[in-house]
């Protein structure tokens, strides 16, 4: 699959032998105010179809930060964005796709903003997180542990995979 392309795509497989299962699906959207919480309703969609949803409330509040950063900040030509999640090695991947070229510049906001604080959501919930270029423009991901509580989990212990 490429990550610019129009619709949605789900795909769910099982690989020969392996205990890991795999699903990945995208959803395009324009950058517009409904995106946010389109995003969230297809994260929690998927989350149910794939029987994942003790990562809910924490995966939806990822999208909803990253995609609604796209909408406030990224500047570029189509006007739209790409939302992909996948699950693999056990975590939840989530990335958002723009064509914006400029890397998004996170700070810490003073105790008085109301706003400024999605990064700083974004790294205190996934293991890991990051941003990679990709044509056109860039992608901002995450990932999540993705098996249930009381299970090994996959970051380094701090919060952060960087």
């Amino acid at each position: 699959m490429t990550p610019y392309q129009n619709g949605t795509s789900n795909a769910c497989t099982q690989p020969g032998r392996t205990k890991e299962q795999h699903c990945a699906r995208q959803l395009a959207l324009p950058m517009i105010d409904q995106a946010p919480g389109l995003a969230r309703q297809a994260t929690r969609d998927a989350l149910a179809a794939w029987g994942m949803t003790h990562l809910e409330e924490t995966a939806v509040l990822v999208v909803s930060e990253l995609v609604t950063n796209v909408v406030l900040h990224a500047e570029a030509f189509p006007d739209f964005l790409m939302l992909r999640l996948e699950t693999a090695d056990g975590c939840l991947r989530i990335a958002v796709h723009d064509a914006d070229p400029n890397w998004p510049r996170p700070r810490t906001p003073d105790r008085l903003d109301e706003s400024g604080f999605g990064y700083l959501l974004v790294d205190a919930l996934a293991d890991r997180w990051g941003i990679r270029e990709i044509s056109p423009g860039k992608a901002v991901w995450a990932e999540l542990d993705a098996r249930a509580h009381g299970e090994a989990g996959i970051g380094n212990g701090n919060g952060n995979g960087r």
